[in-house]
Formats: C-alpha cells, sequence, structure tokens
C-alpha cells in the first residue's frame, strides 16, 4: 500500500494516517519530520535546505523530492508508506509521481478527507493548549473540566494565534486554491477516493480499513 492522505486544517488526516500506520505496520510519513531529522543529522540535502530556512525562505520542491526519495528508499517502506502532507501543489504532485515511477513504487491510492469549511473553523477555532504542559483541549468535542484550566498540570489555556478565525480562515483559503488541481489530477489517475470527514473518528477508521482492504484484494 503507497498512499497519499489529502485534507485540509483540522479535517482529521493526520489522526487517520497515524491509525492506518499501526494497523497495516508501514511508516506514515511526514514532511516536516523528515526535513527536520535531516537538518538535525547535517545530511548534504539537510545542510542545503537549512540555508533556506535560516533566510525564512521556503525549503523548494526540488530538496523535498530529495528528501523524499531518501527517505521512501528505506528499508521500512518496503511494504509500503502514507505520505501526510505532501503533495500540497499540483506541481509537486507532478515531481512526486515521477519519483515514484522511478523508483517503481506508484501510488496504489489517494484519499482526500473532506470537510466543510464552516466545520472546520469551528474544529480549529475552538482549540485550546496548556502553556505548561502542551496538552490539547477544544472547547466543544474535548472541553476541559474547568474553564481555561488545564486538567492534566492545572497549567492556564490559551489560543494559540494560528487559531484565530482571522488566520484559519486564510490558511483554508490557501489550501483550497491548492488543492482543486491536485485533486483533478489524482481523479484523472484514477487513484483518489474521498472520505467524509464529518463523522466521528471510528466510523472514519472504519471506512478507511474497508477500502484498504478492498485495495488489497484486487492487489493480491
Amino acid at each position: 500500500m503507497r498512499m497519499v492522505i489529502l485534507g485540509a486544517p483540522g479535517a482529521g488526516k493526520g489522526t487517520q494516517a497515524r491509525l492506518i500506520s499501526e494497523s497495516q505496520g508501514i511508516p506514515q510519513i511526514a514532511t516536516g519530520d523528515i526535513l527536520r531529522q535531516a537538518v538535525r543529522e547535517g545530511t548534504p540535502l539537510g545542510r542545503e535546505a537549512q540555508v533556506y530556512m535560516d533566510r525564512g525562505e521556503l525549503v523548494p520542491d526540488s530538496v523535498m523530492i530529495g528528501l523524499i526519495r531518501e527517505r521512501l528508499s528505506c528499508e521500512d517502506c518496503a511494504n509500503g508508506f502514507i505520505l501526510d502532507g505532501f503533495p500540497r501543489t499540483l506541481e509537486q504532485a507532478k515531481a512526486l509521481n515521477a519519483l515514484l515511477s522511478d523508483l517503481g513504487k506508484p501510488l496504489t491510492h489517494v484519499f482526500d478527507v473532506e470537510v466543510p469549511r464552516e466545520e472546520l473553523l469551528k474544529r480549529l477555532t475552538g482549540r485550546r493548549v496548556c502553556r505548561q504542559c502542551s496538552a490539547s483541549f477544544h472547547l466543544e468535542f474535548n472541553p476541559p473540566r474547568q474553564e481555561g484550566v488545564c486538567d492534566h498540570c492545572g497549567g492556564e489555556l490559551f489560543q494559540r494565534a494560528d487559531d484565530n478565525a482571522q488566520t484559519v480562515g486564510k490558511r483554508l483559503d490557501v489550501y483550497g486554491e491548492q488543492t482543486k488541481p491536485l485533486t483533478a489530477f489524482y481523479r484523472e489517475l484514477g487513484v483518489l477516493t474521498t472520505i467524509d470527514g464529518t463523522r466521528d473518528i471510528g466510523e472514519v477508521r472504519k471506512e478507511f480499513a474497508d477500502l484498504l482492504g478492498a485495495v488489497s484484494t484486487k492487489q493480491g
């Protein structure tokens, strides 16, 4: 199983990627993680990426594709992988497709976890984080026992700057603009499946499991 999971901020794609990783025994690959690891280890691509990061610039697609190539060549990716957070643009999707073709590891599936904008705004703006232990709560879905106080350490809960309505709205606008051509690209390739992300985690997880079971049967 070689897959990409798409979804707007707050759609829950990271949670589902983790659950699939645990159940299927394949790695969840987040580009932020491999970027930080390469920088930390001082690899050639890591050093190149650090130059851009030190200047406050985005790491070029060519560097990110190189990092992904290195990661997908690791032994733990032999039976599959889940790309979480990449690609984000049509150009990245095309570069990834070329890379996977070169490696002989084409994608078996692309999942797009869809959640209406109003629901995403509710999910993201309701998040509160503890200043002391960084525990996360939600005013509606996972409220603290005492308003404004962390259940775990008693620290103060606050709303991150990037969780306010205006900032969240801009993030969702950018995601929507980037994703439309991306989903069209994968739909044309015949690998895109849309998932209703408005349901609870267990229901979404079951749909993923059913779909992946069907994919495994076809592959077998």
